[in-house]
């Protein structure tokens, strides 16, 4: 397929983003009706029937994705899998209740209703490209809505796809549409539309904090997935072989192209020495894609001038090859405020840093502009458990790292973002709520 937009359940090519965003929303706007007042059974079976469509295409979907993203055909396929999780998952949610009655008095029957927004925009990033697209766009059609899709331009390809496959499979013209291009121009026209009722954004901070102020003067909600830069506490009674090798995973994982990469590793200083050494050895033999982009590969390669610049010891990596692959990093002799351990690098790079009791932890994890993901490796139960209710993250993992799932609501706190993905309460976000009194008159 080549690069172009989908409106109205056929392919279109592109003409000025204006005007193709104002296309691609009149014509959601007009579908939203009808989609709104599909029966719930319906709407399932189609959600169900893009699902099936998913997984039987996920050859040539993770080919596809490979051939734009360069990352392993393995980690595609299993992020197609995923896809094809949250449009079975929220298929099954669309005939879950979608209100409550509020028990007032006798003479009124109050009860709350949920009601989709209508055109739900939705901006995705260029790391995992359909995945994230289908973990906003399931539950926004699920909740009734009908979408507009703006995917990033170096990897927009699966995204166009989902949307030719969907309306084979059933989903309305109109009911979901894709207009490609740069941020600058798509992304903002979409969230500027004024008849663009909710925008979900996936990407870095700065555009993040953009798309906000043109929100807050629309008063247009949002749900934004930022950056992190997420805390992995190692205390020195957990599983260490085991912690090594989840530690080395968090940080590698799609090239650490993952806003929810462990890259800060804490290490409790009595087996500091050994847990790095460890570390190290299981770094040495991971196996990452490239960067996916130029860009990010040229960005990554800063960081390790300023690593070197803040005294930071590479103990094994520190270097690129060919092809924008990074050899996976990990620095050692690093502390809080260093600025490698301070912004997102998003790139296959941990520093690592000791800590002597579970209060310095604790705080080390906190002392970041980020709240995404924390992560804890202990044998004791009490602690974990402590620790996981004090790190200010959206999501907290114990003895084992990113044990994610479509079923646990995903998102951050502070500058990581706001608003929920995933699990039920993902339908929460893409619909708002509305109470009714009705006083009942007295009887005979």
């Amino acid at each position: 397929m080549s690069a172009g937009h989908w409106i109205g359940g056929a392919p279109v090519a592109p003409r000025e983003a204006r005007a193709d965003v104002d296309t691609a929303v009149t014509t959601a706007a007009a579908a939203a009706h009808g989609w709104r007042h599909t029966a719930s059974f319906d709407r399932g079976r189609v959600l169900m029937a893009v699902a099936r469509r998913l997984l039987a295409e996920l050859d040539d979907l993770a080919e596809l994705e490979t051939a734009e993203t360069g990352k392993p055909l393995a980690l595609a396929e299993a992020e197609i899998r995923g896809a094809a999780e949250y449009f079975e998952f929220y298929a099954s949610l669309v005939h879950l209740p979608a209100g409550d009655v509020i028990d007032v008095r006798p003479d009124l029957h109050v009860y709350t209703i949920r009601e989709p927004f209508g055109v739900v925009g939705i901006i995705t990033p260029w790391n995992l490209p359909l995945n994230q697209a289908t973990r906003a766009v399931a539950p926004a059609l699920a909740a009734g809505n009908v979408v507009v899709v703006k995917p990033a331009e170096t990897t927009s390809r699966t995204t166009l796809a989902l949307a030719r496959l969907a309306t084979e499979e059933g989903l309305p013209d109109g009911v979901l549409n894709v207009v490609a291009g740069p941020g600058s121009s798509v992304g903002t026209a979409i969230v500027e539309h004024p008849l663009v009722r909710k925008v979900a954004f996936t990407g870095s901070v700065p555009v993040g904090q953009t798309i906000g102020r043109i929100a807050a003067e629309r008063i247009l909600p949002l749900t934004l997935e930022l950056g992190g830069k997420s805390a992995n506490i190692v205390f020195a009674d957990a599983d260490l072989p085991f912690a090594a090798t989840e530690a080395v995973r968090a940080f590698t994982t799609n090239a650490g192209q993952v806003c929810s990469s462990g890259t800060r590793l804490l290490v409790e200083r009595t087996i500091h020495d050994d847990f790095v050494t460890a570390v190290a050895a299981a770094t040495r033999t991971a196996q990452v894609g490239p960067m996916i982009t130029e860009k990010q590969f040229e960005t990554v390669q800063h960081y390790f001038k300023v690593a070197e610049t803040e005294g930071a010891q590479a103990v094994v990596g520190g270097t690129t090859g060919p092809g924008r692959h990074v050899e996976p990093t990990v620095y050692t002799g690093v502390t809080n405020d260093m600025t490698i351990a301070r912004e997102e690098i998003f790139g296959p790079v941990l520093v690592v840093i000791p800590f002597d009791t579970e209060a310095e932890a604790v705080a080390i994890a906190n002392d970041s502009d980020y709240g995404l993901v924390g992560g804890v490796f202990t044998a004791d139960i009490s602690r974990a458990f402590r620790v996981a209710g004090a790190i200010e993250a959206g999501q907290v993992y114990v003895n084992s790292w990113s044990t994610q799932s479509v079923q646990m609501p995903f998102g951050g706190h502070k500058a990581s973002g706001y608003g929920r993905e995933k699990g039920i309460e993902a339908l929460n976000h893409y619909s708002h709520l509305k109470s009714v009194s009705v006083r009942i008159t007295p009887g005979p």
